[in-house]
């Protein structure tokens, strides 16, 4: 028994991880340099509670099922959950702090959201998510902001080769409601498309009273993927006024975004589905090379806001980066982080001026590790444990008047003194 859970506590929970040494270092360095793009377009930071009450996440808000959330209970009985998701619990904020301002909102965020997905899909249950979201703006030029902030994002990080999936939510629910087809039909045919199955599509549309206009761009789904001349076919193609606009709405956000001269990152997919159920317009996502999964995602979502109370159409969209981390690491793109620590070691009867020689050089911007020499370990085993780690060069103090001064990387060995050495 205590074996066994002695082995336990060594391991992480499944869907969970540590992150450590050069990797943590560049997660920090990648969110920073993200950070500060979203600041450069007037974004205002903002920080959520990890902890919501179960109805911020609820069906009737439209995110992820009851059985993917972490659900507990505090002392009042009250079902609290774990976020799945920043923008709900975005939402909910505004609509308290800000429920009188009737001009666009521009916030920004980073934090970890938690998601209890089966153990077989193999994805990670807890991931760090940094991102924006527009307030009470409903516009063209307000979804061209928000995708042109997502490239200037991910150039940011180092990524060239990457894409941005443009849909729009209305293109489906229109076919859905003129094909007059239920909540429970409907959740099929999501499911139904979303893999692909075009047999099981048809099958469900015989069920229906359904146009052949309507059946067939149903079963043309997942090849309307392409460019501006692919959505012109289809505006030509179609009747229905409703389905148009939803065509129109992606042509003017594109020419918005040729202002920024982003169109080489820009496609579009009239397929595109999403499991939050809130997304209202246009929906977007950000794929690139050797990762499992799109590494931003977002969208409009004109009705959220009012579930808590306000009024507001907006637009969000959130960096996976786990994901976009993973996919740097893949791609070779090297995140540059300073590994340049310094590491005082010193004779314990020296502490004294090896903590000046520290606080001088910390005042000065540098990096300092101090410790106390081991008389059961050899200089090697200090030089091998900075190599380890990310310690450019080591200052040996032996005396008063003698450091040794290492450097690491190259092996070379220089004698001062201290006073040289602070003046």
């Amino acid at each position: 028994m205590g074996t066994k859970m002695s082995k336990k506590l060594l391991h992480t929970p499944e869907g969970v991880r540590d992150i450590y040494n050069s990797q943590c270092e560049k997660k920090m360095v990648l969110e920073q340099g993200l950070h500060q793009v979203l600041k450069s377009y007037g974004y205002h930071d903002i920080e959520s509670p990890t902890i919501e009450y179960f109805d911020v996440f609820s069906s009737e808000v439209g995110t992820i099922s009851s059985k993917e959330l972490y659900k507990f209970f505090d002392r009042e009985g009250d079902t609290l959950v774990l976020r799945p998701d920043l923008t709900p619990s975005i939402a909910r904020f505004v609509s308290t702090a800000y429920r009188n301002e009737d001009m666009p909102l521009r916030l920004c965020y980073k934090g970890k959201t938690f998601v209890n997905y089966s153990s077989y899909q193999g994805r990670l249950k807890e991931t760090t998510q940094l991102g924006a979201e527009l307030i009470g703006e409903d516009s063209k030029s307000g979804d061209g902001e928000m995708i042109a902030l997502v490239v200037d994002l991910l150039l940011a990080s180092g990524l060239q080769d990457f894409q941005i999936s443009i849909g729009h939510v209305d293109f489906f629910k229109s076919l859905i409601e003129e094909a007059g087809i239920e909540e429970d039909g409907e959740d099929r045919l999501r499911d139904l498309i979303s893999n692909k199955n075009m047999f099981g599509v048809e099958e469900i549309l015989q069920n229906f009273d359904v146009s052949e206009e309507i059946k067939s761009l149903f079963l043309k789904l997942p090849q309307m993927v392409g460019d501006l001349t692919m959505l012109d076919e289809i505006k030509a193609s179609i009747t229905s006024h409703r389905v148009k606009m939803s065509i129109i709405r992606l042509q003017e956000v594109y020419r918005v975004l040729s202002f920024y001269g982003y169109e080489k990152y820009i496609a579009f997919d009239l397929s595109m589905l999403n499991k939050y159920k809130y997304y209202t317009g246009i929906v977007f996502r950000a794929y690139t090379f050797a990762t499992g999964d799109a590494i931003v995602k977002g969208g409009r979502y004109d009705k959220l806001l009012s579930y808590f109370g306000k009024d507001a159409p907006s637009i969000g969209f959130t960096v996976v980066i786990d994901e976009l981390l993973a996919a740097l690491m893949n791609q070779n793109i090297e995140i540059p982080i300073d590994q340049n620590n310094t590491l005082i070691l010193y004779e314990s009867e020296e502490e004294e001026f090896a903590i000046g020689l520290a606080k001088h050089f910390r005042e000065t911007g540098l990096k300092v590790e101090l410790m106390v020499a081991n008389p059961e370990k050899t200089l090697d085993n200090y030089i091998a444990f900075a190599k380890r780690n990310p310690i450019g060069g080591i200052l040996y103090v032996q005396s008063k008047d003698e450091v040794q001064v290492m450097n690491v990387k190259t092996g070379e060995t220089v004698t001062t003194d201290i006073a040289s050495m602070m003046g």
